[in-house]
């Protein structure tokens, strides 16, 4: 048995990992909360809504009783999600506590890590994170639910996309009375966003969520529990990140015209189905065109780039077309997501996600030129980089002449004669050291070559 090293917060249980598969361990102080919640239906009632991951008993004893959830191949976390993401997994935490409260149950706690998304649509994974309501009892999980998400989410509206990354800094959730002091003073008109960020923001920790034990006071009741979550999930509902970045019209702009666009599908297409790729991982993929294109053969296909706008346009259209099998995800290739938490190992890199993951093929389609040119990766590192992700590779090399290679090159003015070595040539010679050529194809009326490469095992 191999206990997961994010699973140790909660004294009620915790995954392990055994013959390949994962498994959760319920201690015996919560059988009476887990029997209760079993018996009022709630778990059945929330699979039906598919907003709980689904489990099955496997073995009860007087000690423990162990479940086997369904198996997900790949888990986000919140600083991965764009903005219509995030915001759909602080919808769903705020419409599962609503649906317990009204049931005679509530969350434990609210953390965002708590959700993934699986088959298109933000799901909640934590089956322990639920217990019986007590009367005059406010919410546990409320400070923790601004710190996970509300501050994020405002602070991205507000600021830039970049703070929808702050639990990948700040793994407990962003401190309300910071938040507080980045938010505008009109922000304080908002009832909805003074009582959770500016209000909260002042209280001392150890005061916010405790029950009351006298009969008297003023802490919420359930019904103005749920008339105020219901406030904030119409809050969050209407807000909405109006962000123009570089790269959220690149299809727009680009330098392909149909015909060379068309022939680019066409062998992404007929190579996916030739070496018979079923997991598909799209690098620098934008708004998923081209991973569309890989989902004629395969079964799903990981799209992440580094452009907030295009992964959010990809997870909405996804949604939009239910192309269920697309997990988009943002991520910045020469700065991925590192192990993060108690002794690093609490929550994955990217890197070892997609290695665990277990792709067929990795795309890296008009990705190259900015990694060695903008980011100042020899053709040798990032050979051994693809190698370490998939067997398969197929990658798009522009050359000089390719206008976007030559904005580049212009950019670096007098550092311009450093990047000699950037050619057709060069990297042949450096991939082929890791991977041999499988298909190799000019894309007529452009200056770009597709290639199609198989990993070198020795």
């Amino acid at each position: 048995m191999l206990r997961h090293p994010a699973s140790y917060r909660d004294p009620s249980g915790y995954i392990f990992k055994q013959e390949g598969e994962y498994l959760r361990h319920i201690n015996q102080p919560y059988f009476i909360e887990y029997n209760t919640i079993k018996n009022n239906g709630i778990y059945e009632q929330l699979w039906n809504k598919n907003w709980l991951i689904k489990h099955e008993e496997i073995s009860v004893s007087e000690d423990k009783i162990i479940l086997r959830p369904d198996q997900l191949d790949f888990i986000t976390y919140p600083y991965e999600w764009s903005f219509t993401a995030y915001k759909h997994a602080a919808q769903l935490t705020l419409r599962i506590q609503l649906f317990l409260l009204e049931n005679g149950f509530s969350l434990k706690d609210a953390s965002a890590f708590n959700i993934t998304f699986h088959k298109g649509k933000a799901i909640f994974i934590d089956t322990l994170s639920i217990e019986r309501y007590r009367d005059n009892e406010p919410w546990k999980g409320l400070k923790q639910f601004n710190e996970h998400f509300f501050a994020p989410l405002l602070l991205a509206q507000r600021h830039g996309s970049y703070y929808l990354k702050s639990l990948q800094h700040r793994i407990n959730g962003f401190p309300l009375d910071e938040a507080s002091k980045l938010l505008s003073w009109k922000s304080k008109l908002s009832p909805t966003i003074y009582s959770h960020i500016h209000f909260l923001g002042k209280q001392k920790n150890e005061t916010i969520g405790q029950a009351s034990n006298d009969s008297k006071s003023k802490g919420l009741d359930k019904v103005s529990q749920i008339k105020m979550l219901k406030t904030l999930e119409m809050h969050i509902s209407k807000m909405s990140l109006q962000e123009n970045t570089e790269w959220s019209t690149y299809y727009d702009q680009t330098n392909y015209d149909e015909q060379a666009f068309n022939l680019k599908k066409e062998f992404i297409q007929k190579w996916t189905a030739d070496i018979n790729a079923k997991k598909v991982v799209d690098l620098g993929g934008n708004d998923g065109t081209f991973s569309k294109v890989a989902l004629t053969n395969a079964n799903q296909v990981i799209v992440c780039d580094i452009d907030q706008s295009a992964i959010n346009d990809c997870y909405t259209n996804s949604i939009k077309h239910k192309e269920f099998n697309i997990i988009p995800i943002v991520s910045d290739l020469m700065q991925p997501a590192a192990s993060i938490g108690f002794h690093n190992q609490e929550r994955d890199s990217f890197i070892t996600r997609i290695q665990d993951y277990g792709s067929d093929l990795s795309m890296a389609l008009a990705l190259i030129h900015h990694m060695t040119l903008s980011g100042n990766v020899p053709f040798e590192m990032s050979a051994l980089f693809f190698k370490s992700l998939s067997p398969y590779l197929i990658i798009e090399f522009p050359d000089r002449e390719d206008s976007w290679v030559q904005f580049i090159l212009n950019s670096k003015r007098d550092a311009k004669d450093l990047f000699d070595y950037y050619n057709l040539v060069n990297f042949e010679e450096a991939y082929n050291k890791h991977f041999s050529i499988i298909k190799k194809e000019a894309i007529k009326g452009t200056h770009r070559t597709l290639f199609l490469l198989k990993r070198n095992e020795r």
